[in-house]
């Protein structure tokens, strides 16, 4: 563990859902790590989206009391702010306009000192979006300190035309007028669903106007650093073969990734990944829909003998768990609402 001047601790019990707060120094400057839960279970790390932190990003699923018991009785949480993207009340530095932006891979990087800072070896990792992406590139460039992957709306291509253009574009807004008005609006549509966006007829939801009051709060060079970080990702589709862990992606039918969700599935190992898709959702399933993760949580996380639902005497089993039968039933998508694509999985002892 690093030295205790290497970082500043401030307690945040106050802030509900916040834990204590740690503001670590690493080889790519300070990142923001919130500590929930029980410091000797197994570790879950989360992964926020552009201009988010884990308050606008994952309260909505660990707000859930179901999600919240399941995910907190198994693991204590490491929430990862992006860099400068921690909550207001801690006052986040903001980029120099000289700064240069860090890279995925360095952004990567800092996770490794992470994990290193709190002395833990292999870790569960839950992102959404651009988190997705830079967990999934710590997961293929340190494969033994990742237990698992939770991936919404994940990122595995380089930007498409459109979406290079699109962030572009909030680069030279974001750096000329700041956190305005269109910047915010791109940022929801990236977001969330057009159900949840309201329009002429319809009024905004309470999760996108909370989202947007939490925007206003970000500091605009800190968010075009990690926007221009995200548009100058790689192509990994190539590499997730290599991936050495089980795989468990959500995405929103509505999702402007919703495509590319589909590629990552069909480049993973069908033995160890599972694609669920949520109907009439955006990219951040969390918040929009968190209660259709629970169900596809608790049997992804059955395959690593952290979830036994003593209640049910038989059971579906997991297309996830080792002791999976080679043609796995479905989740009940019907009252799921979801669907859930099938795969085989690896039976004990066969090669």
């Amino acid at each position: 563990m690093a030295d205790s001047s290497d970082s500043v601790s401030i307690d945040m019990e106050s802030i509900p859902f916040a834990g204590k707060e740690h503001i670590i120094k690493t080889g790519h400057g300070s990142v923001s790590v919130a500590v929930f839960g029980d410091q000797d279970k197994p570790a879950l790390i989360t992964y926020p989206d552009l201009a988010l932190n884990y308050m606008s990003c994952f309260q909505g699923l660990f707000f859930c009391p179901e999600a919240f018991c399941l995910l907190l009785h198994n693991f204590c949480i490491y929430h990862i702010s992006p860099p400068g993207h921690e909550l207001l009340q801690l006052g986040a530095d903001v980029a120099g306009p000289d700064e240069p932006s860090l890279t995925v891979d360095e952004l990567a990087d800092q996770i490794a000192e992470i994990l290193d800072y709190f002395g833990l070896g292999s870790v569960m990792c839950l992102g959404v979006t651009a988190g997705a992406y830079i967990l999934t590139l710590f997961a293929l460039t340190h494969p033994r300190r990742v237990m698992g992957l939770i991936l919404v709306s994940p990122l595995c291509k380089s930007p498409s035309w459109t979406e290079w253009l699109c962030n572009k574009g909030m680069s030279n807004l974001l750096y000329i007028c700041g956190m305005c008005g269109i910047v915010k609006e791109l940022l929801l549509m990236r977001y969330f669903s057009k159900e949840v966006r309201g329009g002429v007829d319809v009024p905004e939801s309470d999760i996108v106007q909370s989202c947007r009051r939490l925007l206003c709060e970000r500091q605009s060079p800190n968010v075009l650093r990690f926007l221009e970080a995200i548009n100058g990702r790689l192509d990994i589709s190539n590499s997730l073969r290599k991936l050495q862990c089980r795989s468990l992606i959500f995405v929103g039918e509505n999702s402007p990734f919703h495509s590319e969700a589909l590629h990552m599935t069909s480049k993973l190992d069908r033995r160890f990944s599972a694609l669920v898709e949520v109907q009439a959702c955006g990219s951040m399933v969390t918040e929009e829909q968190p209660d259709a993760m629970l169900i596809p949580l608790e049997y992804f996380l059955m395959g690593y003998g952290l979830f036994r639902p003593s209640h049910l005497s038989v059971s579906p089993r997991s297309p996830l768990s080792p002791t999976s039968i080679i043609s796995p039933e479905l989740f009940s998508p019907e009252s799921m609402g979801l669907k859930l694509k099938p795969i085989k999985t690896r039976i004990p002892g066969q090669v």
